[in-house]
């Protein structure tokens, strides 16, 4: 079965949530702190799985909301292979 969307919206709202921030807010900062053009209505569409993460919003979304980028990809099941030492 082929996969649309991402694997990973479901985190970037916890991780949102967590932080206290609104989508409007997550979508400025990436804006401002890393000059990625996307609008709250992109924010809604990731977050519901119905838009692709592309690798250099995996590593800004992690800057912004403060997590690792390894949890937003596999959320606490990241595989060993992957984990520093």
């Amino acid at each position: 079965m082929k996969r649309k969307g991402n694997i990973c919206g479901k985190r970037i709202r916890l991780a949102r949530v967590d932080k206290e921030m609104a989508q409007i807010d997550l979508a400025a900062a990436l804006n401002v702190d890393f000059k990625i053009d996307i609008t709250q209505n992109g924010i809604s569409e990731l977050e519901r799985g119905q838009r692709h993460v592309k690798d250099f919003e995996i590593i800004a979304l992690a800057n912004v909301l403060d997590v690792n980028p390894l949890w937003i990809l596999f959320g606490d099941k990241i595989p060993e292979k992957y984990r520093m030492s």
